[in-house]
């Protein structure tokens, strides 16, 4: 199980600190964009397709470009975004994370170069529940367009029950938001691994057959999002931020949700209950669907952003 502590980022950004915030002169890279949110993607704090950027900045610096932060132990670590600190609220953790292209931190934002393309998202939330949330699909249509660290890679739809329909539009929500080539078929060794994107179509019980989907059904604690298939795939619970049942969905209920096994590229999972769910999960493959959303639940109707909000 992938699992890196607090400590452990905390130690990377320090070390980062010490190396210095920036790379310095160099070719500023087109296309980014800089997203601060809070409270699981809730509330905007500052969103931008043209953020301040010079030269080869580093992630913390396009921050510091962009809005007003405070750091600690030495400049490596964020302490508070426009006046938004990290710390305890009530009693649980909470602390600023950010993501690029979906994926979250593995070293801290002063040694994290921008690359051409790059969607950074910082977001303050409560992190009792899952210490770590290692993709988010609130960056679509990233990473399928730029891929990690600057390198654009294969995408692949992997389809894996009967009905071949929300296979189609899943790779044409893909072809519309300008991923160039996708590969589409079943399954198999070629499909995962660290050297492609995986995008999982198909009702539960088929899905959790692969080892990184199955996460989901261990909880925010296992996989990071913040919703728990259930093994017969009848039903859908889905939890709120503190990793408790806030509803279940049922039939028709489907999924968009993102997580990743330590060494290997996101895996994404549209699915549901039934065909109807994952035809339901398929259409919701959009930008404005899934924008600052960790993931997205949909039912007849309406769609809910993961986690819940606190009853």
């Amino acid at each position: 199980m992938r699992r890196r502590t607090r400590a452990g980022l905390l130690l990377a950004g320090l070390l980062a600190g010490i190396s210095g915030c920036g790379l310095g002169p160099g070719r500023t890279p087109g296309g980014v964009g800089l997203a601060v949110t809070d409270d699981f993607g809730r509330a905007t704090v500052f969103d931008s397709g043209a953020p301040r950027v010079s030269g080869q900045d580093t992630v913390m610096r396009l921050l510091e470009r962009n809005v007003t932060i405070t750091t600690r132990y030495g400049g490596g670590f964020v302490q508070s975004i426009d006046g938004r600190s990290g710390g305890h609220v009530a009693e649980r953790p909470i602390d600023w994370f950010y993501y690029v292209n979906g994926s979250e931190a593995e070293k801290g934002a002063a040694a994290t170069v921008v690359h051409p393309g790059d969607r950074v998202w910082w977001d303050r939330h409560d992190w009792g529940a899952a210490m770590d949330t290692p993709a988010v699909v609130g960056s679509f249509p990233e990473p399928f367009l730029h891929g990690r660290a600057g390198r654009r890679l294969p995408v692949r739809v992997d389809c894996l029950g009967a009905d071949p329909g929300p296979c189609r539009m899943v790779a044409e929500r893909l072809g519309a938001a300008g991923v160039p080539t996708v590969g589409r078929g079943s399954p198999g060794p070629a499909a995962g691994g660290a050297s492609a994107l995986r995008v999982l179509v198909g009702v539960w019980r088929a899905l959790r057959r692969d080892p990184t989907a199955a996460r989901l059904e261990g909880g925010p604690v296992s996989s990071g999002v913040y919703a728990r298939p259930t093994a017969s795939g009848a039903s859908i619970e889905l939890l709120d931020e503190r990793g408790r049942r806030a509803q279940a969905l049922g039939p028709a209920g489907g999924l968009v949700a993102a997580t990743r096994s330590e060494g290997d590229m996101p895996v994404w999972v549209v699915t549901g209950t039934d065909s109807a769910g994952v035809r339901q999960a398929a259409g919701a493959l959009r930008p404005e669907v899934l924008r600052h959303r960790f993931a997205v639940a949909v039912g007849p109707g309406a769609s809910v952003a993961l986690p819940e909000a606190p009853r």
